[in-house]
């Protein structure tokens, strides 16, 4: 369809002018309805892509999807997105399914999108499933999924994806047209007509002849089994099984120039049709068309490519330069009395079944439909009242006649003329001064001061001013019972006017301001609202108090507009009352309560600055029409619509990305898990970023579109922020500097009525740095307690190195002492070793003399025994045997034992103890081995030969097993322990 037309295009340049001027012709005689819905229009600036957006989607969170020129483009609310096919080519479709797969179509490309498990969407191709023959394909300009299939439209294959699959069904022409209604999927072949797919194959259902040739633009559920066919060039068609009828239309003119490019339904009785010249068209099951948005009414684009209409029933609109959004079923509208100048409005009246509206440039009156709940959608054309030219004031309704405040006085306006009641220069308003109708008497307040009318059967009469004051009276009052009108000048203060029996003359006046209760002279405004009469200030809601001549706080209002600045009060036919406030309109709803009081204040932000400042204009006719004067045009309310459909707001997180990281995103906006999309974070898999990743950027938007500037954001960082930050309307936060931890990012939306989204949260983990690792504080913990230790240690030891120090000079001192003691000792041991071995040398000399003596005796008594045989050799024999019993007796020795080991440390008993095999002889031998004597000695000693002491050392050797290359001294000296010295002075020796 889409390459027919632009091939058709090509070949007739001309013709688009010609489309142009017809719609153009075909429009002056159309009706719109009088409202219209606000359009937003996006351009190639706004989302970063290309131009032209062939088709649209929209997923289970709001997300939608666009199929761009450039690639697959999303918009959450807040953020646009924009997602290249791997050639960069044009996408021309695009489809969602069940399972979260984002089926897209371009030049010899198809494939799905889905997200990865940071839920970033990536692409994956399907050209590998298509057989080979096959793979070479213009473009996809249709996707469409019935149960578990997938169709892929292109002029000559239709590709069938089942089970990971592709079949390609093949057209006997072209195939220009594959979609589903009510679950059945239609195709349509140009060459042999429309077909449905049945059991796994294409049946042809209808072969109408009208089909043949034609493309079909849309299939469309109309009544029953009946469809609704739209075609591109030749109107529209039902079909009731296989039987094609012509739909009539009022627009079938307009239908053969201003193609059908797109076709949707809207409801059960409306569709949206997209044209190519002549944007989009509202028609209802007649054909008749209810509504027409094109360039003249906002869009930016006549041209259009595709149409959709989202989950809260508005439209978005693919233009061949750009996107718009029509809020279609919004509750907030524009009138536009003259759209060609979108003039100032500052008054509005329903009289006589017709909308008046007064303007910067006259009065202009259309017919309305009061059958209609909502009069938005009354079908109508402006006109402009005859003799209003001219800065118009107010509109009122007074004994069922129609007034007129103008720059030129006033006026009396019957149907579509007007007629001056008196030329006083300026007249803002009119009040009525009796509660019974008809009132004869009617104040206006005028440019210079209070005039008063007249009325009786002929109308009303000019009775001229009542004097008292001449200053302009924008605002005005009457208090019946105390017959007393109340006015405001809102740079002088609060006027008073007590007025005659007969209202025509002010018998007593006076001025209230700051000094008379009022917070400031300046910005007072007087109104009669909830029954009482009323000032609003710049400090909140006052009243006057008769008993004190005052002005004080309003007991009512205190405790609802408290300290707020109010410039406008209106009272509905609910008893709500309308206000305004720094620009924004609000109302108390005094029906709607909320959890805490008895009533609710709702704002309109959608209106905030787009009101006329200081001149504001509230009608409220009825709950399902208010009417606000704007800059441009009249705002029109159905109040009952738009507090119903201010839903609970839905929020969503779009992308977590590293501040100042290239390809940092490390969330995209999608929760995956076991490759199923969730609406919650898995708690198993939680991102876990390096310590040098801790600055992070948070975006998050509301994909309720209608009330984007509805919608305020509160967020907090579990682990970092203590408590919600305040609500507004950044969508976006940044942290920098995090430390390690676990966060999660929690955020929430609310309306303007108070209404809070569902917490949506984002969880994740910052790694601690090396040196901040539980290792890393192990380490640290180990050093701390050596250093601790060290430093105890080394204080401790500095403390016992001062102890030792102490004791040391102590010690040495001790030991100093001692060895003073023990020198002396010493010398004294040394005096008595000296002593005993000078008394052990003189007795062994003793006894060595001695031996000698006897020795010599011996020898010389010898010789006489030889001589002398008698009586005196028997003597002298017995004398010898004295000598020997001498020898041989061992007192001598014994005592000499004692002494000997006293002198050198117990030697002997040490070598009894060790060798008890020892004689006193042997142990007579190792003493005087020990005394260092000689052999001679020794024999001497022991009264035998050298030879007999030799033999005696043998045997000591023999007995204790000394070794013959060891010295018998050197042994002696081991085995008893003897010094070093004995041995040196016996090696000496």
């Amino acid at each position: 369809m889409e390459s027919l037309f632009l091939r058709n295009t090509m070949m007739n340049p001309g013709k688009l002018t010609f489309i142009f001027l017809f719609f153009c012709s075909t429009l002056a005689s159309a009706q719109n309805s009088i409202g219209l819905p606000h359009i937003t229009n996006y351009s190639t600036l706004d989302y970063k892509g290309g131009t032209q957006n062939w088709d649209i989607q929209q997923d289970k969170s709001g997300i939608l999807y666009f199929a761009n020129n450039e690639g697959l483009l999303t918009f959450n609310g807040c953020y646009w997105k924009i997602y290249p096919l791997p050639n960069k080519t044009i996408v021309r479709s695009v489809r969602l399914t069940p399972d979260g797969r984002i089926y897209v179509g371009g030049q010899d490309e198809m494939g799905y999108f889905f997200p990865d498990e940071r839920g970033v969407l990536k692409f994956t191709s399907l050209k590998n499933l298509i057989p080979a023959s096959a793979r070479q394909f213009s473009d996809v300009w249709n996707i469409v999924a019935k149960g578990s299939d997938v169709f892929f439209r292109t002029m000559d294959k239709l590709f069938r994806l089942k089970d990971e699959k592709i079949e390609v069904l093949r057209a006997a022409s072209e195939w220009e047209y594959a979609g589903l209604v009510d679950g059945e999927f239609f195709a349509q072949d140009l060459r042999q007509g429309l077909m449905v797919y049945k059991n796994g194959r294409l049946d042809l259902l209808c072969d109408d002849a009208r089909l043949k040739g034609e493309v079909i633009s849309g299939i469309l559920p109309y009544r029953g089994d009946t469809l609704l066919i739209t075609t591109l060039k030749n109107g529209l068609f039902l079909l009731a099984g296989s039987q094609l009828t012509r739909k009539e239309s009022s627009a079938d003119a307009l239908f053969r120039d201003a193609r059908i490019f797109r076709a949707i339904q809207i409801d059960k009785e409306h569709y949206a049709l997209g044209t190519t010249s002549s944007a989009v068209m509202i028609m209802d099951r007649r054909g008749e068309i209810v509504q027409h948005f094109s360039s003249a009414d906002g869009l930016q684009k006549d041209n259009i490519r595709s149409l959709f209409l989202d989950r809260d029933r508005n439209l978005w609109v693919g233009l061949d330069n750009g996107i718009g959004y029509i809020a279609y079923s919004s509750a907030i509208k524009t009138i536009y009395s003259d759209r060609s100048k979108q003039v100032t409005s500052y008054s509005t009246i329903i009289y006589n079944q017709e909308l008046y509206i007064g303007t910067s440039n006259g009065v202009f009156v259309s017919p309305v439909n009061l059958k209609n709940k909502d009069l938005s959608y009354s079908p109508g054309r402006f006109r402009e009242v005859e003799n209003t030219s001219g800065q118009v004031w107010n509109l009122a309704e007074v004994n069922k006649c129609l007034l007129l405040g103008h720059e030129d006085g006033a006026f009396v306006i019957n149907g579509t003329k007007a007629k001056q009641i008196y030329k006083y220069p300026g007249t803002w308003l009119f009040q009525p001064v009796s509660a019974v109708y008809p009132s004869h008497d009617i104040i206006a307040g005028t440019y210079n001061g209070l005039y008063r009318l007249g009325f009786d059967k002929a109308g009303f009469v000019n009775k001229g001013p009542l004097g008292a004051v001449t200053e302009p009276l924008r605002f005005l009052t009457y208090d019946t019972e105390n017959n007393t009108a109340w006015a405001s000048h809102p740079y002088r203060g609060i006027f008073r006017f007590v007025l005659s029996a007969d209202k025509s003359r002010v018998i007593k006046s006076a001025l209230y301001t700051q000094k008379d209760g009022l917070p400031f002279s300046l910005y007072n405004y007087v109104f009669f609202v909830r029954n009482r009469i009323v000032v609003s200030t710049a400090r909140g809601i006052y009243e006057y108090n008769p008993s004190d001549n005052r002005f004080i706080r309003s007991p009512f209002f205190n405790d609802i507009l408290k300290n707020t600045t109010i410039e406008y009060l209106k009272e509905d036919t609910e008893g709500n009352v309308w206000f305004v406030s720094n620009k924004k309109i609000g109302v108390i709803d005094f029906l709607k309560k909320s959890s805490k009081k008895p009533f609710s204040v709702i704002y309109f932000p959608e209106l905030t600055a787009r009101i006329v400042a200081g001149f504001v204009s509230i009608y409220p006719y009825n709950k399902n029409n208010i009417f606000i004067g704007a800059n441009q045009g009249v705002f029109h309310i159905n109040y009952e619509k738009y507090a119903k459909k201010l839903d609970k707001p839905r929020v969503m997180i779009g992308q977590v990305r590293l501040t100042g990281e290239t390809d940092s995103i490390i969330f995209g906006g999608y929760f995956v898990e076991n490759g199923s999309i969730k609406t919650t974070q898995s708690k198993d898999v939680l991102p876990s970023l390096p310590h040098r990743f801790n600055s992070l950027h948070f975006e998050y938007a509301s994909s309720l579109f209608e009330h984007r500037d509805n919608t305020e954001y509160s967020f907090q960082l579990l682990g970092f922020d203590r408590n919600w930050s305040e609500w507004n309307a950044k969508s976006e936060k940044d942290y920098t500097n995090l430390p390690p931890g676990t966060y999660t990012f929690r955020v929430k939306a609310r309306n303007n009525l108070g209404s809070e989204s569902a917490v949506v949260n984002y969880t994740f983990k910052i790694r601690p740095a090396w040196y901040q690792t539980y290792w890393t504080y192990s380490v640290y913990m180990l050093l701390l307690v050596a250093m601790v230790y060290l430093i105890i240690t080394r204080q401790r030891r500095k403390h016992e190195n001062e102890q030792k120090h102490l004791k040391y000079q102590h010690q040495l001192e001790l030991e100093r002492n001692e060895k003073k003691i023990v020198s002396l000792q010493n010398e004294k041991l040394e005096a008595e070793v000296v002593y005993k071995n000078k008394e052990l040398a003189t007795t062994t000399m003793h006894l060595v003399q001695r031996g000698k003596l006897l020795s010599k005796i011996r020898a010389e008594l010898m010789p006489l025994i030889k001589e002398d045989q008698g009586e005196y050799s028997a003597n002298v024999k017995r004398v010898l045997r004295l000598l020997d019993d001498s020898d041989k007796a061992d007192s001598d020795w014994h005592h000499f034992s004692i002494h000997f080991d006293h002198v050198h440390s117990n030697y002997l008993s040490i070598l009894k103890e060790k060798f008890p095999q020892l004689s006193s002889n042997d142990l007579k031998l190792c003493a005087y081995l020990k005394m260092n004597l000689t052999t001679k000695e020794m024999a001497q000693l022991m009264n035998i030969t050298i030879r007999a002491v030799e033999v005696s050392r043998y045997r000591l050797r023999k007995k204790i097993n000394v070794p013959t290359d060891v010295s018998l001294f050197d042994f002696l000296m081991l085995v008893t322990g003897q010094s070093y010295a004995d041995r040196k002075n016996h090696d000496d020796n």
